[in-house]
């Protein structure tokens, strides 16, 4: 609406609003009022969804303990989706009065979408590393474990899945033991030595074949104090830079040794750095590796005498002694 008004003989023009005008800026306030409260609740809401997600992820893959009965242990996990710290891959230790026993696994395909596999194998493992006497009868309880998880599943896509899994178990005087089905052998660490644990061919993945009648746990020996074992899925190996080669873990293992003390964090630490700028930050599979290092102390022969030789000092210290070690887990 235009109006006139004289002054001093001159008609000025006044530009006053319309009543569209009025309405138009009341509801551009409302709408901006909505606009800003939606704003508000969905991010509430994301952030409550991002907490409910992080508890379900952390009692899945559960926060390691830095030491576990002796053992310096360290272990991480990136998953190919973003903004999950979950995905296809699954790692424990537990200290149990069998050893000291770990898994390492691998499912097939990614992400969110392997959970639910993820959650039935660690969970069979997590009970029967502690019934189980032997490391064979750890591996059917998974392998019966997912083959009722995958019965279960309403996709009907049981034929095409499978699980790698590498079973590890490190008696009270480091006596190595394994079982390997499908997975990536672990490199042993000496000093600045890094060697394969062994090269021979694995079992198939767990749920691809029925496993065999006899599964002896083959021995390695021992992972003496000071020595490590580096765990890994093949997301690892199998990691691409933009030209398409391969990520050289053997070698960035060996280089971690060198750069750094033999630590399961630094040498993590250093090979997620080397990953990460192999892969411009983006790998295409998810990566879990997981490192453990012997530090307990090493075990005096049976007879050895302690270097007080004063009778009366010795038996004093073996009466206040207690016979029996306490293993702190």
């Amino acid at each position: 609406m235009i109006r006139n008004l004289r002054v001093s003989g001159r008609v000025v023009a006044l530009g006053l609003p319309t009543m569209w005008g009025v309405l138009a800026v009341v509801f551009f306030a409302v709408g901006t009022g909505l606009v800003l409260h939606v704003r508000r609740t969905l991010l509430r809401e994301l952030r409550q969804a991002r907490k409910v997600a992080a508890a379900a992820q952390d009692a899945l893959l559960r926060p390691m303990p830095p030491r576990i009965d002796g053992l310096n242990v360290a272990a991480a996990q990136l998953s190919a989706d973003r903004g999950s710290s979950v995905g296809g891959d699954l790692y424990e230790v537990v200290a149990t009065d069998h050893g000291v026993r770990v898994v390492m696994g691998d499912v097939r395909g990614h992400g969110l979408a392997a959970i639910g596999t993820v959650a039935a194998v660690l969970g069979s493992f997590r009970e029967a590393v502690h019934d189980e006497p032997e490391l064979a009868g750890v591996l059917r309880r998974l392998d019966r474990a997912l083959a009722r998880y995958l019965r279960g599943r309403a996709d009907g896509l049981v034929a095409e899945e499978f699980v790698t899994v590498l079973l590890l178990e490190i008696g009270r005087d480091g006596e190595l033991r394994a079982l390997n089905c499908g997975h990536p052998w672990p490199y042993r660490l000496l000093g600045t030595h890094v060697e394969p644990l062994a090269r021979a061919d694995p079992l198939p993945p767990m749920g691809s074949f029925p496993l065999p009648p006899d599964l002896p746990a083959a021995p390695f020996g021992q992972l003496r104090p000071g020595e490590a074992l580096f765990l890994f899925t093949d997301g690892a190996e199998d990691a691409r830079d933009a030209r398409g080669r391969f990520f050289p873990l053997e070698a960035a293992l060996a280089e971690a040794l060198r750069d750094n003390s033999l630590t399961p964090q630094s040498i993590l630490g250093a090979v997620f750095t080397s990953l990460l700028c192999h892969t411009s930050g983006s790998p295409t599979d998810d990566i879990a590796l997981l490192a453990l290092r012997n530090e307990r102390q090493p075990r005096r022969p049976s007879g050895a005498r302690d270097s007080d030789t004063c009778g009366s000092a010795a038996r004093a210290r073996a009466t206040t002694t207690h016979p029996h070690p306490t293993t702190h887990r």
